[in-house]
């Protein structure tokens, strides 16, 4: 918290944060007083240190709020201002998994598919096709992931996956093409 106080002390990025910086570095300062007061046992010191430590995260909340109002208006900078409010960016990972993915299997002639998982008490029906236009079944199970064997090794084959749930049967996934090993 002091950090966040620190590097917005005479930021000219931030000019009117909604919170001042002089308030909150002396609910801060106030909040270290509290806790080390909890340290001697005295009885009401924790209840008040609770309270000093609601109003300096209810301060920085709402000063976390105005730096991103200011960085949301300069999105080309917004980066580097939250930085310089002392604050950290919350990097965001886009992993969007495939509806199935195709690996060879443990032995020659085998392919291991994975498929996106559709929830609890789902089964999953396979098939696997050479043309794309007749398609061979291949038992249902209740894990997201199969291993398909008695395959001929150097030929491609389509796979597709299809969840059903309670509410009855998905459509199938897009068809994964691979070369079996």
């Amino acid at each position: 918290m002091n950090q966040i106080a620190t590097a917005m002390t005479g930021n000219a990025s931030f000019p009117s944060p909604t919170v001042p910086i002089a308030t909150f570095e002396t609910n801060i300062t106030a909040l270290a007083a509290a806790e080390q007061s909890t340290l001697t046992r005295v009885k009401g010191a924790s209840a008040t240190r609770n309270v000093k430590l609601a109003t300096v995260r209810s301060e920085a909340e709402q000063l976390k709020a105005y730096v991103q109002v200011i960085a949301d208006a300069n999105p080309s900078e917004a980066e580097s201002l939250i930085h310089s409010a002392g604050m950290a960016v919350k990097k965001v990972s886009l992993r969007n998994k495939a509806d199935l993915a195709a690996t060879p299997g443990p032995a020659p002639g085998t392919a291991h598919l994975v498929a996106r998982s559709a929830g609890h008490r789902s089964a999953y029906e396979w098939a696997y096709s050479l043309d794309q236009k007749t398609w061979t079944s291949v038992p249902v199970t209740l894990q997201a992931k199969t291993d398909i064997g008695g395959l001929t090794s150097g030929t491609t084959y389509s796979f597709r996956v299809r969840p059903v749930l309670k509410t009855g049967e998905s459509p199938w996934s897009q068809v994964v093409t691979m070369l079996v090993q």
